[in-house]
């Protein structure tokens, strides 16, 4: 049965820097929508919008078909989804689950199958696009799953990002991010490396910016935070920690593949120190704090 306003109650867990917007935009494309979240004064712009305010992962998941969840690490993962107090003890059978959070592949892969087992289907999903991607509806968005699954949830994808792609079966979406942090680990560096260079050797860095990101340095990540480094805004769109947290589970994956990643972990060093000077809530453009 294909999922339509009439026919799908949207469940909504973790309303950060990101979901806040995400869930704003199914909201407003006309689907009632309930949320949860362990700080409800995040979630007071959309309760004032309309959506239903939970106090529990349980009473959302007994009254929602379809449920999105983003929030920050593993552990947080597993807590929402298994066991007692979990989604999958108190979804009614035939829903959707989708979990939007960079999480590891194998847990996607159990999160499925004990899915599966109370006739549920679930999905992973993680984005890109940071706070910015979020705001405007742009995320990319990396799936893994059932293809038939992937093909009925899509409409409400289409919501919240513009680049959705299925690849393959569960685990897939989140290797695929692993593929994306990896990326954009070297490309900090670089960007970072870029900036401190133009101001070392006394150029005007926005001036410098103007030519080299349309080139062949250009990136998302020159074109977007580059700015942000340049005023010293080191606001989170997506937070240090949670950078920290991605590059970890892909060294672990690579590392259980036999795969070297030495730029991932030369990274991972740089964060872990900004991480130790307490940058850990900064957004991963503060990495340009080591520069200077």
């Amino acid at each position: 049965m294909a999922l339509t306003v009439e026919n799908t109650t949207i469940g909504f867990i973790g309303i950060g820097v990101m979901g806040k917007s995400m869930a704003n935009h199914l909201m407003q494309g006309g689907y009632p929508v309930h949320i949860y979240t362990r700080t409800k004064a995040k979630a007071v712009d959309l309760i004032d919008g309309g959506a239903v305010w939970e106090e529990s992962v349980a009473s959302l998941a007994a009254k929602c078909n379809v449920i999105f969840t983003i929030v920050g690490f593993p552990p947080d993962v597993e807590e929402v989804y298994l066991g007692e107090t979990g989604i999958l003890a108190h979804m009614q059978a035939g829903g959707y689950v989708v979990d939007m959070t960079t999480s590891r592949p194998d847990l996607a892969v159990k999160i499925a199958n004990e899915a599966a087992a109370k006739d549920i289907t679930s999905l992973d999903a993680p984005v890109s696009g940071g706070d910015i991607g979020a705001r405007e509806a742009l995320l990319s968005i990396m799936v893994g799953g059932e293809k038939a699954a992937f093909d009925e949830v899509i409409p409400l994808f289409e919501l919240m990002g513009k680049n959705i792609v299925y690849q393959g079966k569960a685990g897939s979406g989140q290797h695929t991010k692993m593929c994306n942090q990896i990326a954009i680990a070297a490309n900090m560096m670089g960007v970072c490396e870029a900036l401190a260079y133009a101001k070392k050797s006394g150029l005007d860095p926005e001036t410098v910016l103007k030519s080299i990101e349309s080139g062949a340095a250009g990136s998302w990540s020159l074109t977007n935070l580059a700015p942000r480094i340049i005023k010293e805004d080191y606001a989170p769109g997506f937070y240090v920690k949670h950078f920290v947290k991605d590059m970890s589970i892909a060294i672990e994956s690579a590392d259980a593949m036999g795969a070297e990643l030495p730029g991932l972990k030369q990274a991972k060093k740089l964060y872990d120190q900004l991480i130790e000077e307490g940058g850990g809530d900064d957004g991963t453009q503060a990495l340009f704090k080591l520069y200077v």
